[in-house]
């Protein structure tokens, strides 16, 4: 069987992950070698050695050490699952939010700028949720309804995304996938709630269709989705490789027998769709360039 290897993340609280160590127990059931370690925690060859057809890694990590270390071993031939091209592309705001406006998938007007500042007459049309381009867990996620506001943020020392706030119910609907399987629970945003479960709802046909569409474009088999359901329909605000889950409930199971699947080869991970031009509306002043707004 194969020797499968999770490159994790520091979990907030700091304990193993319920529904993980179920699927390890599966796996193992199965035949399989598991492993796993937080990436800060090890010291990583910069050029690590080809790695044998029999290993494979599961980016569980968002964090830039396991970037770059996933990088390496795809560049080494290794297998990484989900497929790091397509985890660098979801990891990048402003690429995923292009990729998912060329498919036809509903997203907010979106820019990208290193100064926030340059945002403000975009406040003329309403508030704005102001990011970074590679953030994750919530962190650094600004709404800004006033220029008294956009004056007050932190440096954000790097690019930001700049879009569009949609109005919605007061709460996000966090979709997720394993493969063939969408789950979906409602709670609140804040810069914790990532920390918390949600309430599971069910599935609409819509928004089914929704996240299928988006994991043929993006290329993930593990991932989920934020979605505001708003005036015009279901949008999505983030994209997110291997989430944690939370509030869903029987995932052990099916996660397991897709991973299982694919380190045997009964399944291949879906490819990456080529990049195709997507329209926009443009931007009102130089100083920010739309990022496939739709």
């Amino acid at each position: 069987m194969t020797d499968i290897r999770f490159l994790l993340v520091r979990r907030v609280p700091d304990r193993p992950s319920p529904l993980l160590r179920e699927v390890v127990s599966r796996l193992r059931r199965r035949g399989h070698t598991v492993s796993g370690a937080i990436v800060e925690d090890v010291l990583l060859p910069a050029d690590p050695r080809a790695v044998d057809d029999d290993v494979m890694f599961l980016l569980k990590s968002h964090t830039e050490t396991a970037l770059s270390h996933a990088a390496a071993l795809h560049a080494r031939g290794a297998r990484v699952f989900n497929p790091y091209p397509a985890c660098a592309a979801a990891q990048d705001k402003v690429l995923a939010n292009q990729r998912l406006a060329a498919a036809g998938v509903r997203v907010p007007e979106t820019w990208v700028t290193g100064s926030p500042g340059t945002c403000r007459h975009l406040l003329d049309d309403g508030p704005l949720v102001v990011k970074p381009v590679r953030g994750h867990r919530g962190a650094g996620v600004h709404v800004v309804r006033t220029p008294r506001q956009l004056d007050r943020l932190p440096d954000p020392g790097g690019p930001v995304v700049v879009q569009r706030h949609v109005d919605g119910p007061g709460h996000d609907l966090k979709v997720y996938v394993v493969g063939s399987r969408v789950w979906a629970v409602r709670k609140p945003f804040d810069a914790t709630s990532f920390t918390r479960p949600g309430e599971p709802v069910p599935v609409t046909a819509e928004v089914e269709d929704l996240a299928r569409r988006v994991g043929r474009v993006s290329g993930l088999d593990l991932f989920g989705i934020d979605v505001i359901e708003g005036p015009d329909g279901p949008t999505v605000v983030d994209l997110n490789y291997f989430p944690g889950y939370k509030g869903c409930e029987e995932v052990a199971g099916p996660m397991a027998d897709h991973v299982h699947r694919i380190a045997v080869g009964d399944l291949a991970p879906p490819p990456l769709p080529p990049l195709s031009p997507a329209p926009h509306a443009p931007a009102r002043g130089p100083a920010l360039v739309p990022a496939g707004s739709r």
